[in-house]
This record gives structure tokens, C-alpha cells and sequence, in this order.
């Protein structure tokens, strides 16, 4: 609110006789309240309050036909986990892409501009199904090593799908996720979880879209059952979101 200066002009008063006594009495008032106002002026040790543990830009990573929007529910657990929004980034891309030839280059750029953004040394991923493929193969082949601390798949086909077969014929993302088809042939390879990325999978025998279900986990992750779950339920399932966030800000 803008102030207002306002001048006020006292009263005068008038001034009273004084006897010596009287100036005794008010030199050593002036002295007591000197004193004091001397005591409450002195500065105060004050303890900082502790800054809150630094945390890594958060790359959110779409599914196949889908968009950034699927990630609203997963900004709002993380923003009330305190994290600052400019530090919360979602990418978007083109599901019917090759996830080795195209997608994975276009991943590393777009990171690469998050951490010139925010002047971060590293990210964390967090990928929905698909997303989970150019991802890793960024990670895996590119420059991710580097860049990712924690990688994070949610339902993703890291063996494959068997549905994926379904659309296969036009669709190159759709192959991709094909069990044994190049990217997953040469993701898997030994070790399917290169250090120094930590890496994490949410998975859930009821996922209708991962066949079998049991393809998100890989060996040396941190595997995460989450029974009852259907694919597209890890997107705003509150527990998962707040393992999640507990995993982003090291809780």
C-alpha cells in the first residue's frame, strides 16, 4: 500500500519553572530511559531458519497420444510439496516418432535448455507408458548420464507390450514398444540400469495396456508395486504421486 507523508505540527507547551531539585530528578530520568532505549537498540543473535534442501528440475514426460495436460495433478502434489513452479518443466513430443533416431535427440536439447533456464547441474525424469522409452534411451546412449540424477517410469514398457502390436503397422512409437523390437532389444542389454542415474519403476498387475504388467521392472531399480492400478490410474493415484515427490525432494 503506498504511504501518504503527512506533516504534523505539535503543541507547544509552555515551560514550567524548575528548581535544581527538579533538574537532578529529570537529568537522572533521561539516564534510566537512555539506557534502556540503549539495551533494546543492542542487536539480538538470531538463529537462520535452515533453507530448504535444493531440488533438481522435474522433466514430466507424456504417454503415447497424449499431452502435458495429463501432468496437472502431478504439478499440484508437487507444488504442495514446495516446490517452485519455475522448476517444474513437461515435455511434449510426437508419440509416432522413433524413440532411438529422433526422440531421444530431441529429449537431450530440451533438457539441455532446462538446465541453461535454471542453472542446474542436473534433472530429474519422471515418464508416464511411452515416455519412458526415448527417456531411457537418453539416459542410456545419450547424455543423460550426466544430466539425470533420478529417472522414474510410471506403467512404462520397458520390455515391451504386447498390445503394442495392435498398432505396430503404422505407427513407429507402437513399435517401438513391441517386445524385442530394436529399442527395447538394446535397452535391455547389460545392464538395463547404468550408474550413476538412480533409477525407479511403478508397475501394477492390474494394467490393462502393459502385457504382461510385469515389463515396467528392471533390474537394479527401485520396483514399486502398486496393486489395483490401471495405466492410465499412476497419473493422479495420490500415493503414487506422493512416493513420487518423496523420491524428487529425497524424503
Amino acid at each position: 500500500m503506498r504511504r501518504t507523508a503527512q506533516t504534523v505540527t505539535p503543541a507547544t507547551p509552555t515551560a514550567p519553572a524548575t528548581s535544581p531539585t527538579a533538574v537532578r530528578s529529570t537529568v537522572r530520568t533521561a539516564l534510566v530511559v537512555a539506557s534502556a532505549a540503549a539495551l533494546l537498540a543492542a542487536p539480538v543473535a538470531v538463529t537462520p531458519a535452515l533453507a530448504a534442501p535444493a531440488t533438481n528440475p522435474v522433466v514430466l514426460i507424456h504417454g503415447r497420444n497424449a499431452d502435458p495436460g495429463v501432468w496437472g495433478t502431478a504439478i499440484d502434489v508437487l507444488l504442495s510439496k514446495g516446490y517452485d513452479r519455475s522448476r517444474l518443466f513437461t515435455w511434449s513430443y510426437d508419440t509416432s516418432l522413433s524413440t532411438n533416431e529422433t526422440l531421444a535427440d530431441r529429449l537431450s536439447a530440451y533438457v539441455d535448455q532446462v538446465l541453461a533456464q535454471t542453472g542446474a547441474a542436473k534433472v530429474d525424469i519422471v515418464a508416464h507408458s511411452l515416455g519412458s522409452l526415448p527417456s531411457r534411451w537418453y539416459v542410456k546412449f545419450g547424455n543423460g548420464s550426466r544430466t539425470v540424477k533420478n529417472w522414474i517410469s510410471l506403467a512404462g514398457p520397458n520390455h515391451g507390450t504386447g498390445l503394442a502390436w495392435l498398432c505396430a503397422a503404422w505407427d513407429q512409437g507402437c513399435r517401438d514398444m513391441t517386445p524385442g523390437s530394436y529399442v527395447v532389444s538394446h535397452l535391455n542389454r547389460t545392464p538395463e540400469t547404468p550408474a550413476p542415474v538412480h533409477y525407479w519403476t511403478f508397475w501394477s498387475p492390474a494394467d490393462e495396456q502393459i502385457t504382461p504388467a510385469s515389463s515396467t521392472r528392471l533390474d537394479g531399480a527401485t520396483n514399486t508395486e502398486v496393486p489395483g492400478l490401471k495405466h492410465n490410474d499412476f497419473l493422479g493415484n495420490a500415493a503414487v504421486l506422493a512416493r513420487v515427490a518423496a523420491v524428487l525432494t529425497g524424503g
